[in-house]
């Protein structure tokens, strides 16, 4: 398994789980000071850098692109793919198309968490599996042509409506016959949602392909009160090979976060 770092960009998510938010030159340093393989970028929209610069960036720091976050689009411009209004919901496609494009042109899948909206009075909730459903075929269409899988994430009760638990996405995905699209499994949306993270991480293994490997608070493994050493040893033992990526808080400090973070994984 290889570890990842977020790095964010986003002024509206300085409060969020995020564990540098610092110029980018400044975190791709600390985040190869602290041992990590790659960086999670969350970025306010895919021109807010140029692909050169981040090339530029892995190679000073030998740093992978572990994933793009697009949840920028809902946090900085309220876009949802199950918004009623047609139009927002072409802006939201519009937005992570190009954050998928971005991605590929450095290797790496985009992440659809936030964006996904939730259903609502304006739209019940099976119009709104249909939106995503629709918006997740174009979606992974256009990640394919970069050779990368696009990755959808489901959150906890209080974030959206739509998938919850990871097994519940996983059959959304083979119903709607979804190729080229993998999930998320956000430790942090478990210790809510699941009743065992061993049983919901073992059973839909297939179809992960990315993990938040954040503790029950929400902050690095080892702050809370996630089994971290039993998981991470079941991750091994049913092969997962992709990124632990910190998408945590920064507390009691960034760089104390980011620490603790590698530690939980020394294993």
């Amino acid at each position: 398994m290889k570890t990842a770092v977020t790095l964010c960009r986003v002024a509206e998510a300085a409060a969020g789980p995020f564990v540098f938010h610092n110029e980018l030159p400044i975190g791709f340093a600390k985040a190869a000071a602290h041992g990590f393989d790659a960086v999670e970028l969350f970025l306010p929209s895919a021109t807010a850098v140029s692909i050169a610069e981040i090339q530029e960036l892995q190679e000073k720091y030998h740093l992978q692109i572990a994933a793009v976050g697009t949840g920028a689009g809902m946090v900085k411009h309220g876009l949802s793919l199950t918004d009623a209004d047609p139009a927002i919901r072409q802006q939201a496609l519009d937005f992570i198309l190009a954050l998928v494009d971005f991605g590929g042109k450095l290797g790496a899948p985009a992440i659809l968490g936030s964006m996904q909206g939730r259903s609502s009075i304006a739209v019940p909730h099976v119009q709104a599996i249909a939106f995503l459903a629709d918006a997740l075929r174009t979606i992974a269409a256009r990640a394919a042509i970069y050779q990368v899988p696009f990755i959808y994430e489901p959150l906890n009760r209080y974030e959206t409506n739509l998938f919850n638990r990871v097994g519940d996405a996983a059959a959304f995905l083979q119903q709607e016959k979804l190729s080229n699209v993998t999930l998320l499994a956000d430790l942090f949306h478990m210790n809510i949602e699941e009743t065992s993270l061993a049983a919901a991480l073992t059973e839909n293994i297939a179809h992960i392909g990315h993990i938040h490997f954040a503790d029950s608070n929400r902050r690095a493994m080892g702050f809370g009160h996630t089994d971290s050493r039993t998981l991470y040893l079941l991750l091994q033992k049913i092969g997962y090979s992709g990124y632990l990526s910190a998408e945590i808080l920064p507390l009691p400090t960034a760089d104390e976060a980011a620490a603790q973070f590698i530690q939980s994984t020394k294993i």
